[in-house]
This record gives C-alpha cells, sequence and structure tokens, in this order.
C-alpha cells in the first residue's frame, strides 16, 4: 500500500520541495512524484529534481509521474534507472509514459512517432529496463537496436505506467508493475471502469495475475480541518474533505476496489505543509490500520 504526495516542481518552487520531501520523508510517507515537461523553461527538470529529493531523504522513494519516454531514450534511461536505485538503496520507481503533447515534444528536436510506434517503442523501453538491470538480458529491437551492452549489477526498479489508449493500456499488463490512471481518474470514474479490464486482459494472456499490476492513483483534493457536506461534486470528482471523510473514501477504495495506492495533490486554501502533515499523520495510518496493512 503506497501513500504518496506530487512535490511542487517549478524553478521557484526549490526550497519548498525540499522542504516538503524532509518533511514527508521523516513522517514516513512512502514516495513522491515530480511531474516531465523540460519543454516548459519554468518547470525543473524532473529527473534532476529527484535525484536530489533522494540524496536528502532516507526512506521516501520517488519516481517521474510519468517520464516522457520520446524525450529520454531508453537504454540511457535504463542506466538513469539503476543509477538512481544503487544510489538511493533501491528507493526509485520508474514511472514511465509512452508520450503525449507531441507538439510541445517535437520543439526539443525529437521527430513525431506514430502512436502503433509509439506504444511499441514503449513496451520495448520496459523490457529493457529490465534487461539492463541484475540478471536482465539486453536484446536489440525495432526501436533501440543497441550493441554488446551489459546489465548492471543493480535489481530492476519497479516500473509504474501513465497508459491511457488501450494498446498502451495492454503493453501495461504484459510489462508493468503498476498502472497510474490519467487524468486523476479514480475508482468510481468510466476511464478506470473501462481500462482496468484491458489490463488485466492482457496480464493474463501472458501468465501474469492481474493483482501482479497495482493501481496508483494520482488524487488531487482539499484536506479540511473539519468535515465537509459533500466530498464529490456534481460530477462525481472527489473535492475533499476532513481526514475521516479522506480515511472512509479510501478504505473504501481498498477493500471494495482494490487500490493499490495514492499520490496527493493538494488542493484549495490551506497550506500544502498542513494538509500533507494530516495525509501523513493522519489519514495514512488510519488506511493502513483499517484495512489491516
Amino acid at each position: 500500500m503506497w501513500f504518496g504526495y506530487g512535490s511542487p516542481a517549478g524553478i521557484r518552487d526549490v526550497s519548498s520541495a525540499l522542504r516538503l520531501a524532509d518533511q514527508a520523508d521523516r513522517d514516513g510517507l512512502d514516495h513522491v512524484s515530480v511531474s516531465d515537461h523540460p519543454y516548459v523553461a519554468d518547470l525543473l527538470d524532473a529527473y534532476a529534481a529527484i535525484g536530489v529529493l533522494l540524496g536528502r531523504t532516507t526512506r521516501l522513494s520517488a519516481f517521474v509521474n510519468v517520464t516522457n519516454l520520446p524525450l529520454r531514450p531508453a537504454p540511457v534511461l535504463a542506466r538513469t534507472a539503476t543509477s538512481l536505485a544503487a544510489l538511493s538503496e533501491g528507493r526509485f520507481i520508474l514511472g514511465l509514459g509512452a508520450g503525449g503533447a507531441w507538439n510541445a515534444i517535437t520543439t526539443m528536436a525529437v521527430p513525431e512517432l506514430r502512436p502503433a510506434a509509439a506504444v511499441q517503442a514503449f513496451e520495448e523501453a520496459m523490457q529493457l529496463v529490465r534487461g539492463l538491470s541484475d540478471g536482465g538480458s539486453p536484446q536489440p529491437t525495432k526501436h533501440y537496436p543497441i550493441g554488446d551492452l551489459q546489465p548492471a549489477a543493480v535489481a530492476a526498479p519497479l516500473i509504474w505506467t501513465g497508459s491511457k489508449g488501450p494498446k498502451s493500456l495492454a503493453a501495461t499488463g504484459r510489462q508493468a508493475d503498476g498502472w497510474i490512471p490519467g487524468h486523476a481518474a479514480d475508482w468510481l470514474s468510466e476511464g478506470y471502469r473501462s481500462a482496468r479490464p484491458i489490463i488485466d486482459e492482457a496480464a493474463l494472456a501472458v501468465g501474469r495475475k492481474p493483482a501482479d499490476i497495482a493501481t496508483i492513483y494520482n488524487f488531487p483534493g482539499e484536506l479540511t480541518s473539519s468535515p465537509v457536506r459533500r466530498t464529490r461534486g456534481e460530477d462525481g470528482v472527489w473535492i475533499g474533505g476532513s481526514s475521516d471523510q479522506w480515511v472512509e473514501e479510501l478504505t473504501g477504495a481498498i477493500l471494495e476496489h482494490g487500490a493499490g495506492g495514492f499520490t496527493l495533490f493538494p488542493r484549495g486554501a490551506e497550506p500544502f505543509d498542513v494538509q500533507l502533515a494530516r495525509w501523513s499523520n493522519e489519514v495514512a495510518p488510519a488506511v493502513r490500520a483499517a484495512v489491516g496493512s
């Protein structure tokens, strides 16, 4: 069961990002995530950011939510992954996406891939990351015709994907350890209900168990000091509420819908650090106790 948060990632957010990571590490959260949009000038490079965050913490895992694969060639990404895993004693998670926002991606001198090719490269990248990790046997593929590369003596990281389309979801079922539903979709949304069966069917087709692929939700909302009248809006989207209301919601998500974890993105007027403290010290422990984790 994973409880984490999405870090501020702006150039002007450095001091708060560092302070929040220290707080989350001290309070026992599981992970921090950073978005990957290197074509935006005012955002930190995601891999530079998580390297620093891993370096100043002792138990917090970190991942890029999610890595824009077309901008980070898979063989180099594999070396980055094993290096960060070694430096952090296994606290690196590889968040991976096939690539979106091609109008922005191509501004960085990267040629656009057709959707089918992007998904193929995405699946090959997961195979290559494992092949270039301890015990692996890297093989050339269509998109990565590697030479005589040797695997690093570091265990492969967990791979969580941000898959959305049917082919990408199927690749997740065949290869990944976790799935992050897009557009902050949760367990009650049509987006989740229509997508998750594709992952499960693909997993079964290659001899895996659907439970091998955890669902880790990006979950925005406000953690308030007192209960609210409605925790979801007219559209059914989660708004937030008090710690007790969050505990009830997330406990149900785990016990009734098989949720594997949550990445909090605080919303509303209350300060980020205040909401993060409630998440760490009130919500996460209570949910763990309720589900026996």
